[in-house]
């Protein structure tokens, strides 16, 4: 075997990796991530935009690597918030459910320990969150809104910033078995 497809196929073992964390953390970080978004914003409401509870549901669903958990993930963390929230229930639940699952698919094909790539899924999955939110919001709800895409690109950028910056802190507590 040639030095390249050595080193193909340990990278191929290496992105085939799911991490593992410590119980406390799977409840915590996204735990602290919703109470941020619902309480932070009534008292600073510059940071409104932020969408921290997605952002961690990303971050565990592409460390885990496995659809299933994804969606698993994702449902859980976005009916938790839809329950503390003044949107109807299941709203939060359904966006990030499909947005974990499409970011543990998505980490099954690249190499999500790169910051740009983190940068530029943080991105991509907050406009999916966005626009499908909106969507659900005319399909089952009927409201008659307009879908901001100057306000919704600059508050992805913003997400996306703080995305590589999350992802780079919860990075330390990850357990490689």
């Amino acid at each position: 075997m040639s030095r390249f497809e050595e080193s193909l196929a340990a990278d191929l073992a290496a992105r085939g990796k799911a991490a593992h964390f410590p119980a406390a953390v799977y409840v915590l970080a996204p735990l602290a991530a919703i109470l941020f978004q619902v309480y932070v914003p009534r008292f600073l409401e510059a940071l409104s935009y932020l969408e921290l509870p997605l952002l961690t549901a990303i971050y565990f669903a592409l460390m885990r690597r496995k659809p299933a958990s994804g969606a698993f993930i994702g449902c859980v963390v976005g009916l938790a918030q839809d329950a503390l929230s003044p949107h109807p229930l299941g709203m939060n639940g359904i966006s990030k459910t499909l947005s974990c699952y499409f970011a543990a698919s998505l980490s099954l094909r690249f190499d999500v320990e790169n910051t740009l790539l983190r940068f530029l899924l943080g991105f991509f999955f907050y406009l999916f969150h966005q626009f499908f939110f909106w969507s659900l919001s005319r399909g089952l709800l009927g409201e008659q809104s307009d879908f901001p895409i100057p306000q919704t690109v600059i508050s992805a950028f913003l997400n996306a910033v703080i995305a590589a910056a999350l992802f780079s802190f919860l990075d330390r507590f990850r357990r490689d078995d």
